[in-house]
């Protein structure tokens, strides 16, 4: 018998800044996405899930992930499907599939799964393709799984997070430096509503952020005084709230590496009024739950995480023994 278990991640701070190579500040969660069953000799993958009604059936090798059925086995489908363009022998394999995480909610449970589907489909071999590679080819079968232009941010961080640890990560540079969180702050993760409009709303963004860089050049190098140069108010907006998020990550993580948790707070609600205003991935539903969390005086910030539109509040609280 074969098992493996894979966390979700809630982003603390750095929202749609992935996809331009920019900087994010996720972390593992302790809720889990685990795959459990044995291999099997028929060139075959057969997985049922406790939440899902059909089960998945998947011919090996995988051409095109997009054909099969249901749904949530084209994210299966796209693992089994890069691991075959890398040339990867990989196995039959029959078992079942659970999750502790939401789905729908912004925490990752699709990278989730297709972290833990190329890790049974490795097997033996997985210690042959790095953290970084692993992440690559499971952001590759998301866009071909889910057709949205996902930045790496989420398969990076659960394939190289570090529990009780935040991961910075340039995107640009694939690079990734653990920040502790000190045991006197606590998490906190709201599941609020399920997302909506997600797949054309996220896509929009990526577009807008596209034509951005063609007016001003790479966003990740882009500062205030770039923004100058761009006359379209959506795209001013646009291009505000990513140069000034990617100062705040920054700035966030020597908050947290400082303990000046005031400032990390007020960063975070920076964040999340830029999403809001500048990013439009808010709603009104999600703004009343980050300011209710807000009330509580023990919460230092709050904001949406995630792609948005819906999804989780993430804050920042010091422990009431602290």
């Amino acid at each position: 018998m074969i098992s493996v278990s894979v966390p979700g991640r809630v982003n603390l701070i750095g929202d749609h800044t992935d996809y331009t190579g920019g900087l994010v500040l996720p972390m593992p969660l302790d809720q889990y996405t685990t795959i459990t069953g044995t291999t099997t000799d028929e060139p075959m993958w057969h997985l049922r899930s406790a939440d899902e009604y059909l089960p998945v059936t998947i011919a090996l090798p995988v051409i095109d992930p997009s054909v099969v059925e249901p749904r949530w086995g084209h994210y299966v489908a796209g693992v089994l499907s890069e691991l075959h363009l890398l040339g990867q022998r990989v196995s039959g394999f029959r078992g079942t599939v659970t999750t502790t995480l939401p789905i729908g909610a912004g925490l990752s449970s699709s990278a989730a799964l297709e972290i833990a589907v190329a890790r049974i489909a490795l097997g033996d071999t997985s210690h042959n393709l790095s953290e970084t590679d692993l992440a690559l080819l499971c952001q590759r079968a998301e866009h071909r799984a889910s057709g949205v232009p996902c930045g790496i941010m989420d398969q990076l961080c659960i394939a190289s997070g570090k529990p009780g640890s935040a991961t910075l990560i340039d995107c640009h540079a694939l690079s990734v430096t653990h920040i502790v969180i000190p045991e006197d702050l606590e998490v906190i993760v709201q599941f609020i509503s399920q997302r909506t409009l997600l797949g054309s709303e996220y896509a929009d963004r990526v577009a807008d952020c596209h034509e951005i860089e063609m007016l001003i050049g790479p966003l990740r190098l882009a500062t205030e005084n770039d923004l100058g140069q761009i006359n379209n108010p959506r795209l001013h907006r646009r291009a505000r709230h990513v140069v000034s998020e990617n100062q705040r990550v920054r700035d966030f993580a020597q908050a947290i590496i400082a303990k000046d948790y005031g400032s990390a707070g007020e960063f975070m609600q920076q964040s999340h009024w830029s999403l809001a205003k500048d990013y439009e991935t808010s709603n009104e539903i999600m703004d009343q739950a980050v300011q209710q969390l807000l009330t509580d005086p023990t919460v230092l910030g709050a904001r949406i995480t995630g792609g948005g539109f819906g999804g989780c509040i993430v804050g920042l609280r010091r422990r009431k023994n602290s």
